[in-house]
């Protein structure tokens, strides 16, 4: 493997390991929608505000998410909205998993 490739695999890692949480998984969901506050996130996910805050440093790091601070507010969105398409892929693995675990598939 070349220098570029393990860079770019590297990079898709990065991603995909600051999804790797339900709580930031939930968050990249209702981003979906539009923009959020840091509040509205924290109240949707039930975590302490430092958690909240931590989680959203993992994905604007990751380059998922983007904020905006305005007076004593900041508000998140999603850099890139077509990631949640990504949840599409992730939800058709699943429904395989569950169809095979009554059946014997491709083992």
């Amino acid at each position: 493997m070349n220098e570029q490739r393990r860079q770019q695999l590297e990079a898709r890692a990065r991603v995909l390991k600051a999804l790797a949480h339900p709580s930031r998984l939930l968050m990249v969901e209702e981003l979906e929608q539009g923009e959020r506050c840091v509040c509205e996130l924290q109240q949707l996910v039930g975590a302490d505000m430092s958690t909240v805050s931590k989680h959203l440093s993992v994905l604007k790091n990751a380059g998922l998410v983007l904020d905006d601070k305005r007076g004593n507010q900041v508000f998140y969105r999603l850099r890139v909205p077509c990631v949640t398409g990504f949840f599409d892929c992730i939800e058709a693995v699943l429904s395989e998993q569950a169809r095979c675990s009554s059946a014997v598939c491709g083992r």
